[in-house]
């Protein structure tokens, strides 16, 4: 799918911020809608569809991360991208963001050379029609219709959960290391730690109902089903 057909939602409460990331984006060929507050992006959402959302963490109504929350609670939006805007330096509040189901983080003040460099970045490593169906003793993940299956059941995942099940499945037995994991699934721009693989890993193993992703002590991880 090419860049003109892609469409961006941007939440912020700062009307400077939406209509500099929405002058950029359009000359970059995106369709752009723009919210002021939480509750707005969500009803805008539902909507426009989009298949990115920029949300800033801190917003009136609802912030970044409680619309992050509702949205990837809903199938329709469980593959697509969030990116958060936000001015905070606090470690634990962009790694609960991560976990929350968000693909990246972008710091204020707004680079806007940078955004679209990291937006251009993210669609590059949406799964394309050639990614491989991983069929694994009853467990079924395709990446293309966004589905995973064990034993003809179906297995409700967040994105980075898929992406992450469907990199060490593709390889069973095959130890990946931390580093190769965070490459892969988060990309080399997202400052994730330790802690975010393993809440993902934990919830995959949670909703899948067997232990299949083996833990490398100081190393990393494979899957055996």
């Amino acid at each position: 799918m090419e860049a003109k057909a892609r469409k961006v939602l941007i939440a912020d409460d700062e009307p400077d911020i939406l209509e500099i990331l929405k002058y950029n984006l359009l000359n970059e060929g995106y369709q752009v809608i723009t919210a002021k507050d939480g509750d707005e992006a969500i009803e805008k959402a539902k909507i426009f569809q989009p298949d990115l959302v920029v949300l800033d963490i801190m917003m009136p109504k609802k912030s970044g991360v409680q619309v992050c929350e509702i949205l990837r609670s809903q199938s329709a939006f469980r593959n697509t991208l969030i990116i958060f805007l936000t001015a905070l330096n606090d470690e634990s509040t962009q790694i609960r963001g991560l976990e929350t189901g968000a693909d990246d983080y972008v710091s204020k003040p707004i680079s806007p050379k940078v955004f679209i460099s990291r937006v251009n970045a993210l669609f590059r490593r949406v799964p394309t029609k050639e990614s491989k169906i991983v069929e694994v003793d009853g467990l079924v993940i395709d990446p293309e219709k966004f589905i995973v299956q064990l034993e003809g059941k179906d297995i409700l995942l967040a994105k980075k959960e898929f992406e992450l099940l469907h990199l060490l499945a593709s390889r069973p037995g095959r130890v990946f290391l931390r580093n190769e994991i965070l490459s892969q699934v988060w990309g080399n721009d997202v400052i994730v730690g330790d802690r975010t693989i393993d809440v993902h890993i934990r919830k995959i193993r949670q909703k899948l109902g067997v232990d299949c992703i083996t833990t490398v002590k100081g190393v990393g991880y494979k899957f055996e089903l």
